[in-house]
């Protein structure tokens, strides 16, 4: 490569977090080495080094980029259960594949750093109310639901079904199972 080709800023940082992506899901966290990440994005390790000082600060900004920059549209039906439902349906699009290999792609992480799911997740989500949060409180303003105290677990407990079932199943989730994670769960503790 010349001089005159050599990648800077933007285009180099975006070429580094892709190579580092691939690297990820092809060999893990185990693989994730400035090695084989500079290696394969043409670039050498100080250059990384200099960007990302840890492994594992190198590790959040690829996720930041590919997993947690990707917001779950949440739906404005007027309707409780439209709004539940197709958030459900916007969440599972797509991510089913991607969440179990992640998971699976990330158990040494956890292991090296004591961290978990959960606290990756806070990481890497973004500021203010999660999905269903938004969608209970327009159904309070709009006066489907009484204002009143709820939990956050049970707030919240759609989603976790959804990514059990995907975990689980490591599949797309059913439109059934979804229909009975919020007819069958959610909505009669809601309502009770």
């Amino acid at each position: 490569m010349s001089l005159n080709s050599r990648r800077r800023g933007a285009e180099l940082e975006d070429a580094i977090l892709d190579a580092a992506w691939d690297t990820l899901i092809e060999h893990g966290y185990h693989g994730f080495t400035f090695e084989a990440i500079a290696a394969r994005a043409g670039t050498s390790r100080p250059v990384l080094y200099r960007r990302w000082p840890q492994r594992a600060d190198l590790l959040m900004a690829v996720l930041h980029k590919f997993w947690g920059s990707q917001p779950i549209e949440v739906p404005d039906t007027g309707d409780l259960r439209a709004d539940a439902i197709g958030f459900l349906r916007n969440a599972d699009k797509g991510r089913t594949g991607l969440m179990t290999v992640i998971s699976a792609q990330l158990m040494e992480y956890f292991r090296e750093t004591g961290t978990n799911f959960e606290e990756l997740r806070d990481r890497l989500r973004r500021p203010g109310p999660l999905g269903f949060e938004v969608i209970v409180a327009r159904a309070v303003a709009r006066g489907d639901l009484p204002d009143e105290p709820r939990s956050r677990r049970v707030v919240n407990l759609p989603f976790d079904l959804l990514r059990n079932e995907m975990l689980m199943t490591m599949r797309p989730v059913s439109e059934q199972a979804i229909t009975e994670i919020i007819d069958d769960v959610w909505l009669p503790l809601l309502l009770r």
